[in-house]
């Protein structure tokens, strides 16, 4: 018997021992799940009575999801309920989106071959969802993979990284206690090679991905045909600093959004464009404030940054900030590992352009500013990278802040916000190698439903 071991991920310290699923138990679940689709979809007052049950357990006991959420994943405590109160949200844009689902008519007699005959479309469950999931938002993410599902009447077999489980696994919990059906809601520990058997399987609808590219990619080149799938991977967030008039307001706020979560997020600040008179300086501003951070266990209330989410991150941030200071970037702050789990919240001035750094998702708390004399060419250097997700211009010229953002290649560009702001009922994606289709409760919810058309002939 294969085992998982979680652990705590600042002390390393083991949280649980849980039992891995072999193939034949993970083949088992897609057939309970198919079979549970082909009985029929659960009325839609019945979805609602178990989501609002579902929020109302997460409500009381939301200190403890957070303390979960720090332990497992590393989130500083006081994100942590910031990700609770995301995830009770979501379950609840999820209700409301049940009660506004509907199909419409279609007219028949815009021509005499159609006269006669009444149209219109209903809304059916796709069918069997598989969600793999990511580590940076164990519980948000898994409510945004799989309440989309229990929400539109599709099974859904959920695979969380091995890094973080539990709170999957809570969330599955409660959504027993809530009322949810054996086999609506499976979880699925297990290995790499049974996930893409898993993923792959024919009888699966739709296909639901948060992670790297290269994996992400890879798993959708293997669909069975047929099958629908959303892909969500990283970026390398840019960001255009003009004239800007509450320049320390902007100084506090690069931060949070570049070292948040030690800047394991897929929209993280990590390419700051600073004209060239003033790039030194604001680099300087910026790392006199990350300088201000308290780096420690994320279960902490005094931490702002935790650790990285396995020591093995660690050494790769090391070593590709030693690698951009070797090839020419200026060291302004940190560039030195704390300990085993932990990295200093780093801020580089003008790496070279082919640097790591400037060219990869760093996923760490490492910010880099590059200084332009032409705001045409930086735009252009923001967006040579495969990788397009959320982009910023900060700028009191709104002329200047439209025009740039016009230009940016991007899913979302925020004027005078940053690259990391989301409300969760808005479109959220990836162009290019970013990811594949439309992210958000709302609209991840039409793409697990399909449109019937009923055709009356009088």
């Amino acid at each position: 018997m294969t085992q998982l071991v979680v652990k705590q991920a600042y002390t390393q310290k083991v949280l649980a021992t849980l039992k891995m699923h072999n193939a034949t138990e993970v083949g088992t679940m897609l057939s309970n799940a198919d079979s549970t689709h082909k009985k029929g979809k659960l009325p839609a007052y019945q979805r609602i009575e178990i989501l609002e049950k579902i929020a109302h357990l997460m409500k009381n006991e939301a200190q403890d999801l957070a303390e979960l959420i720090a332990n497992e994943g590393g989130k500083p405590l006081k994100d942590a309920r910031v990700e609770v109160t995301r995830a009770i949200d979501g379950v609840q844009l999820a209700i409301s989106s049940i009660r506004n689902t509907k199909g419409y008519e279609v007219p028949m007699d815009l021509t005499p071959a159609g006269e006669g005959r009444l149209a219109f479309t209903t809304m059916e469950p796709i069918g069997v969802v598989v969600a793999v999931s990511a580590f940076n938002h164990p519980l948000n993410l898994i409510v945004h993979q799989v309440v989309p599902a229990i929400a539109t009447g599709c099974p859904v077999i959920v695979k969380p990284t091995e890094a973080t489980p539990l709170c999957c696994l809570r969330f599955a919990e409660l959504a027993t206690q809530a009322g949810l059906p054996k086999y609506w809601l499976q979880v699925a520990l297990t290995s790499t090679e049974n996930s893409e058997k898993l993923v792959t399987d024919p009888r699966v609808a739709f296909f639901s991905f948060i992670g790297s590219a290269r994996v992400g990619w890879y798993l959708k080149s293997k669909l069975s045909p047929g099958s629908r799938c959303a892909l969500e991977h990283g970026g390398v967030a840019p960001l255009i600093f003009d004239k800007y008039r509450d320049e320390e307001g902007f100084i506090k706020g690069v931060v949070k959004a570049s070292f948040y979560h030690a800047g394991q997020v897929c929209v993280s600040v990590q390419r700051i464009y600073v004209a060239d008179e003033k790039a030194e300086e604001i680099a300087k501003k910026i790392a006199k404030e990350a300088e201000k951070l308290v780096v420690g266990d994320a279960i902490d209330e005094k931490t702002d940054v935790g650790p990285l989410i396995l020591p093995k991150e660690v050494d790769r941030v090391e070593a590709w900030v030693n690698e951009a200071i070797a090839e020419g970037a200026t060291l302004i702050t940190g560039g030195k590992r704390i300990n085993a789990v932990s990295y200093s919240p780093t801020v580089l001035l003008n790496p070279a352009k082919n640097s790591k750094v400037s060219t990869l998702e760093v996923f760490a708390p490492v910010v880099c500013i590059y200084s332009y004399s032409d705001v045409d060419c930086a735009i252009d250097e923001a967006n040579a990278l495969d990788v397009s997700f959320q982009a910023a211009v900060f700028s009191d010229d709104i002329s200047f802040a439209m025009k740039a953002a016009k230009k940016l290649q991007a899913s979302a560009v925020m004027i005078n916000d940053y690259t990391t702001f989301r409300v969760d009922w808005m479109p959220f994606a990836g162009r290019k190698h970013s990811g594949y289709g439309i992210g958000g409760i709302e609209h991840t919810m039409a793409d697990m439903l399909e449109h019937k058309m009923l055709v009356i002939k009088n």
